[in-house]
């Protein structure tokens, strides 16, 4: 691939990536709970959300080889970093997603089923603040993106 189709490539999945959150935090979970009943919705928002998390995972870690690439290549042309600020925002998204969904999820489950220390609606916060930040660094990924 050449360099051009690389940066164009890792432009629309970015693009794609922050466009899917969007549509999900601010479409598709609140309309699942307007129109169904709370116990279904929920089951609809948590399959949603777990495609969404493995779904991000594989993105992230498809820009992570593009960038790392793009990064060496700045490096070794001394014009940037081996750790460059889209690698940086793209490990954060990795982190918000396995803390977001695959960390706080059990502990969501045992906080509904009446166990554990922490509340449900604190887990859940917790769960959707790390989500928030994570659209918002791609966002931001995305704007880079787009920029050069």
């Amino acid at each position: 691939m050449s360099p051009g189709a690389g940066s164009r490539a890792a432009t629309l999945l970015a693009a794609m990536w922050a466009g899917l959150l969007l549509c999900i935090g601010a479409i598709a979970a609140p309309s699942a709970f307007a129109t169904l009943a709370v116990p279904d919705a929920g089951r609809f928002a948590g399959r949603m959300f777990e495609q969404e998390a493995y779904l991000s995972v594989v993105v992230a870690l498809a820009l992570l080889v593009i960038e790392r690439q793009r990064s060496r290549d700045a490096a070794a042309a001394g014009t940037g970093s081996v750790m460059s600020a889209n690698i940086v925002l793209l490990l954060g998204t990795l982190f918000c997603t396995v803390a977001g969904y695959f960390a706080v999820l059990p502990f969501m489950e045992a906080a509904r089923a009446g166990h554990g220390t922490v509340s449900f609606l604190t887990l859940h916060a917790v769960s959707g603040g790390l989500f928030a930040l994570k659209g918002l660094l791609v966002l931001v990924l995305a704007w880079r993106l787009t920029a050069r």
